[in-house]
């Protein structure tokens, strides 16, 4: 569109460069809806591209104008009386048109009626299939009771969030539009305020033009603000233009951001630096930039947008990759909630992961009184424990020192409960041979040493008052040295019951020993190298069910490396971390994360099939608690978060953390578990998910082929994997000797 054209339906209105405003009129409302750009957007993002929805153009239909075109409630000047129903549940916008009598028996669209005297805007399909239905308020009439006589109207229950003013709908093609009135756009179009405006105020006034239908182009890209990524290209491109070079820097910017603007010359005119180029000279190095075809986003701008994306520097791109291939996961920092991502300030990228599987374990135990239900069906709590390894000099400190922080609330409380404590050891020690002997205080200590004997450690429990209780273990080889085997087994009971919360106990018929059946609520985080964790899960005890419940994490391989840099966390870091502290012990009761629950029985399913698939009854085994582990992380997330919904980057913590977790437990522990299963320790060889045995099979095959892939195996060690196959349905005989794969094998992807 050329300039002067432009300028007669658009107006740069708002922050920066301004967005184009879009007319209250029907036609050019409707004009846009018809680009073919919004239908590409709108399909890529049906298909799973979530990312590109942030970038769709908006408009808000709960108010005309904002001061300084600021989306916010405080700056809402001219709020409308109308109300967006947000139907969430996906496909049933016809139901809808049909309940409100805005479809008849033949599915054709009719006269809209009011709906207890809301009169019918608009209705449409949400860019994912959901339903929006803008109503005109009649007066009196709340927002909650406006939802409230919709759902009895639809038999759908709207979202009761969207209410506010400055809610934001996303714009959707005319495919996607069922129902629009003409009152739609019947607005007071009083003057206007405009702020860096490239028409005159009067003349915007005069084209009828209203910001409720401004086309806000979203200012970030993958939540990445575009100022930021242009700061770290001219980081990246020795620095802003200079004199003389202004144009020619502008030109190579300009080419290498349009491919993460769309393409979209508008779009690169807002978001381009000018230092102090017209509209017509910026128009110009625009359209130079676009002239050849797009060639798809640069190596340096994908450099650039993955470290801003993942929250680190450009310097530690590489580091975040290579630990990304050794480990099969990457820490995306910025999309982390308050308290995990001022944890990682200072942490090398190789440190990220031990560093959150050191916090974990406490960040459960400030949360415990939180319920929540697994995908089973079951309640759980939030019980976790974690092992970060490594040799000796690895670093491990930095996990000691993230934890410092979060554990100073529990060492406040615990100093005032320990003084009342000595306090009334020393009366009863002072006390004469007649007297009677001080009532004992049952003060509530949260924080333990891991070389607590056990007798004290029944003593805690009783006194928590269904309080989590909390030890951090800076040696994991001190841990095994100052316990004998009795007590040492004893404890190892005691930790495991502690995932579930289950019952333990000791009785004694003395006075000197604590005696008692306590519900076990304890989480601990421990620092240890790999001898001393081999010494403590040894063959004759790795199958009893501890190792499968222990969020394992590795320090990065320190031989013959140069020294890591750390930074330092400001006063204000840990002050985020005290908040999220205070957060998480403000959630009581049952927290219900659908989502949540959705997206962990997916993946322990598609853990299910790859053992399967590999005969690998290790990975089967450790994918259980792997996946609970995930899920306690996940829940975790979403506290701190404090959203009403699981959010994506919530969903793909929890995953993230259930695949790492199985993988550092098979690392760990997998081999001594393998050689438990004695009696099919020919059946537990490992695979990778692109080589498993099924996999490698024809389409029909023998006996005799399984037979090669599994040398070794018994006659009955093979009919027992071709009994799981035929069970699972994956398989069906031709002959005694001969079987055919059929389509209902899942297909599992070659990585996560």
């Amino acid at each position: 569109m050329e300039m002067n054209q432009q300028q007669k339906y658009f107006t740069c209105i708002g922050k920066g460069h301004g967005a184009p405003c879009f007319p209250a009129n029907r036609e050019d409302w409707e004009k846009l809806r018809r680009e073919p750009w919004l239908a590409q957007m709108c399909a890529r993002i049906e298909k799973g591209d979530d990312e590109l929805k942030h970038r769709l153009p908006v408009w808000t239909p709960h108010c005309a104008e904002f001061a300084n075109n600021h989306r916010a409630i405080a700056d809402a000047v001219r709020p409308l009386n109308r109300l967006m129903l947000d139907f969430d549940e996906k496909g049933h916008t016809g139901d809808i048109l049909s309940k409100l009598e805005m479809r008849n028996e033949k599915g054709e669209m009719v006269v809209a009626p009011e709906v207890s005297g809301m009169k019918i805007l608009l209705v449409e399909e949400s860019v994912r299939r959901g339903t929006h239905v803008l109503v005109e308020l009649p007066e009196g009439m709340t927002a909650e009771q406006a939802q409230e006589l919709m759902k009895e109207a639809t038999g759908f229950t709207p979202d009761a969030a969207v209410k506010d003013v400055s809610r934001c709908i996303y714009m959707v093609t005319e495919e996607h539009t069922k129902y629009v009135s003409d009152k739609l756009f019947s607005i007071d179009h009083s003057p206007l305020t405009i702020e860096h405006s490239s028409v005159p105020v009067n003349e915007a006034a005069n084209n009828g033009q209203c910001s409720m239908f401004n086309v806000q182009w979203p200012s970030e890209f993958k939540g990445i603000p575009y100022t930021s990524i242009i700061a770290e290209w001219w980081h990246r491109n020795g620095g802003e233009p200079a004199e003389g070079e202004r144009n020619v820097k502008l030109h190579k910017l300009a080419v290498n951001l349009r491919a993460i603007c769309d393409n979209k010359k508008d779009v690169l005119m807002q978001v381009m630096p000018r230092f102090g180029l017209s509209d017509v000279e910026l128009r110009s190095v625009v359209d130079s930039a676009c002239k050849e075809p797009p060639k798809g986003i640069s190596k340096m701008m994908q450099g650039i947008v993955d470290a801003l994306e993942m929250g680190i520097s450009s310097d530690e791109i590489e580091d975040a990759e290579a630990v990304q291939a050794e480990t099969g996961v990457k820490v995306n920092v910025r999309t982390l909630p308050i308290g995990l991502k001022e944890s990682l300030t200072g942490v090398p990228v190789s440190m990220h992961m031990p560093v959150l599987c050191g916090v974990m374990p406490i960040a459960a135990a400030y949360a415990d009184q939180v319920q929540i239900e697994y995908c089973d069906g079951n309640l759980q709590h939030l019980g976790l424990m974690s092992i970060i390894r490594g040799e000796q000099a690895s670093n491990k400190s930095v996990v000691k020192n993230a934890i410092d922080v979060w554990k100073r609330q529990f060492d406040e409380e615990d100093a005032l409960a320990r003084k009342r404590e000595e306090e009334w050891k020393e009366r009863k020690k002072g006390r004469k041979a007649n007297e009677k002997a001080p009532e004992d205080p049952k003060v509530l200590i949260r924080m333990v040493p891991v070389t607590v004997s056990c007798s004290t450690l029944l003593k805690r429990f009783k006194n928590a008052n269904g309080h989590c209780i909390y030890s951090f273990g800076e040696e994991l080889d001190t841990l095994r040295k100052t316990n004998g085997a009795g007590s040492w087994s004893s404890k190892y009971d005691i930790y495991r019951l502690s995932f579930d919360q289950g019952e333990w106990g000791q009785d004694y018929n003395s006075d000197q020993a604590e005696s008692g059946v306590v519900k076990v609520a304890y989480n601990w985080t421990m620092l240890g190298t790999n001898g001393a964790m081999r010494k403590c899960f040894k063959s004759d005890n790795i199958e009893n069910g501890l190792s499968s419940r222990i969020l394992v994490a590795e320090m990065p391989d320190s031989s013959f490396s140069k020294m890591p840099k750390f930074g330092r966390r400001s006063a204000e870091d840990e002050a985020r971390i005290q908040q999220a502290v205070t957060r998480l012990r403000a959630f009581s009761g049952l927290i219900d994360t659908p989502r949540l629950r959705k997206a962990i029985e997916e993946w322990v399913e598609q853990k299910r099939v790859e053992a399967a698939k590999d005969i690998d009854r290790v990975k089967d085994t450790y994918r259980k608690r792997a996946a609970v582990i995930g899920f306690r992380c996940g829940v975790i997330f979403h506290l701190l978060s404090d959203a009403k919904k699981e959010s994506k980057a919530c969903l793909d913590f929890a995953l993230m953390m259930a695949e790492y977790c199985l993988s550092q437990q098979m690392k760990a522990f997998g081999e001594a578990l393998r050689n438990e299963y004695v009696s099919a320790q020919d059946e537990c060889q490992r695979y990778g998910a692109n080589h498993s045995v099924f996999d490698q099979l024809a389409p029909t095959f023998s006996r005799d082929d399984l037979r090669v892939l599994k040398s070794g195996t018994t006659e009955s060690g093979l009919r027992n994997i071709v009994m799981r196959w035929k069970r699972d349905g994956w398989i069906v005989p031709i002959d005694k000797h001969h079987w055919s794969k059929t389509s209902q094998c899942p297909i599992v992807p070659a990585s996560h």
